[in-house]
Order: structure tokens, then sequence, then C-alpha cells
């Protein structure tokens, strides 16, 4: 084990980082590797690190519905610190956010986000791919 590692498990020892934090720390420094490297099962897949939405137009698709091809990146990290700010909005704002959702058909609330949502979604998307085929548009949405 090397001094990073064991610096990363005393902090997690020491409360100064989550599970989840000292896990991508760890996975920074070659943990994982180390741990496959001595045993003779696969490697273990590693944690998706972006979401990655993709939407396509048809050929011949109505003019109506051709928006143009949308490709989307969004790293896992930036969506994890968003919902950690969602926590800071004051209640009014965020019922007006609910309230605007509302208003373009979605049922949300802000003030039950949560971090393990987060966490089962990127867990099941993990393994999955979702895939939406209509006359116009495919839609794909997917970790990597």
């Amino acid at each position: 084990m090397s001094e990073d590692q064991k610096k990363i498990l005393q902090m997690l020892t020491e409360g100064k980082v989550s599970v989840d934090e000292a896990q991508r720390l760890l996975s920074l420094t070659g943990a994982d590797r180390d741990t496959w490297d001595n045993s003779n099962s696969p490697p273990p897949k590693s944690l998706p690190r972006y979401l990655r939405v993709i939407v396509e137009p048809k050929l011949g698709a109505a003019p109506e519905h051709r928006h143009g091809r949308v490709n989307v990146r969004v790293p896992f990290g930036l969506i994890r610190a968003g919902m950690k700010l969602a926590t800071l909005i004051p209640p009014e704002a965020a019922d007006k956010v609910n309230d605007a959702m509302k208003e373009k058909g979605m049922s949300f609330d802000m003030r039950h986000l949560k971090t393990e949502d987060l966490e089962e979604l990127i867990s099941a998307l993990h393994d999955s791919e979702i895939n939406v085929d209509t006359d116009d548009e495919t839609v794909k949405v997917y970790a990597e």
C-alpha cells in the first residue's frame, strides 16, 4: 500500500472525506489496479465518469421535428456538485423552480434531491443504456 493510499484511508477514518470520496481518490492512486494485479480474476469495471445524451433526428422527419443533432457529455462530478449546491437554494427560489417545471409538464421537487438517488441512477446506467426510438428521432442516454 502506498503512502497516498494510507493518507486517504486515514482521512476516511477521521471523517475528513466520505466513503465515496475515498473510493474515488483511491481509484486515482491505482489501488484498484494493484488489487487486480495480485489476483487471477478479471479487472473490475471502472465506474462511469460521464453521462452521455445523444439525440439524432431521423431522415424524413417532419420539418418541425428536425431540431438538429444533440450530443452532450456531462461529468458526473459536475452533477454531484450541482446536487450539493441545490441544498443552498432558498425555499422560495426552489418553489419557483418547481412551479416552472410543473408548467412545462414535469413533476419535480428540488427539495427531494438526494445524492443516493444519483448514485443509484449511475449504478443502473453502468451496465445499461436507455434508448427511445420515435418516428422523428432517436434518443440515447448512457454512462461512460
